[in-house]
């Protein structure tokens, strides 16, 4: 063996480079999040939802900012409790926003007479949405199309940012993202839940 040979396979394990994509979602919006609320109410209550900012007594917790620490970029769907989390995670990195990111669209089903706290409304459109429910807004085949374009972008962007991408967006579509990125062979620390700031690494060494 030469040893141009034998330098051949240090070189290419030399090319290969860890990839890291974090996805987190946004902290508390600057809006009640539990009320009781009748179908009419809870039609209003999204819109408002996409309009609210961040809460300022929302800080994402240590071990997070421990995680992202260096970065100097970060990913968002535009919207304000995105982009305001991503500032207080991140306040000197460039904010790229982009509405590709945005969450699976929610419809207020239509039951009259019946009031329920929003998460339940919340749980029960989700349901709809994936039955069938998608009155004017995205279904779920293009919206799952939507979260493998989305990978695409954050695995490009870690490449291009020495191997780590960080995005600050959304509980359900995070996870939509996270289930593509998955399939691609990244291995997964954490798990998705409703939980604001909840962070999830995929990993690919």
């Amino acid at each position: 063996m030469t040893l141009v040979e034998e330098e051949r396979p240090r070189a290419t394990r030399r090319a290969v480079r860890a990839t890291k994509v974090i996805l987190v979602r946004h902290g508390k919006p600057a809006i009640p999040t539990n009320p009781r609320t009748s179908h009419h109410g809870f039609r209003r209550y999204i819109d408002a939802y996409q309009d609210a900012g961040l809460d300022p007594q929302s800080a994402p917790p240590e071990e997070l900012l421990d995680l992202v620490k260096g970065l100097n970029a970060v990913s968002t769907s535009g919207l304000p409790r995105a982009d305001d989390s991503a500032r207080s995670l991140l306040p000197q990195a460039e904010i790229i926003a982009d509405p590709l990111f945005a969450e699976a669209p929610l419809a207020a089903p239509r039951i009259p007479l019946l009031k329920m706290k929003v998460p339940i409304w919340a749980v029960m459109a989700r349901i709809m949405w994936h039955a069938g429910y998608h009155p004017e807004i995205e279904n779920y085949r293009r919206a799952k199309a939507r979260a493998s374009h989305a990978a695409d972008i954050l695995l490009a962007r870690a490449d291009a940012n020495n191997g780590v991408a960080v995005l600050v967006a959304h509980g359900y579509f995070n996870a939509m993202i996270g289930r593509v990125l998955k399939k691609r062979g990244l291995a997964r620390t954490g798990s998705h839940r409703a939980r604001f700031w909840n962070a999830v690494i995929y990993e690919r060494f």
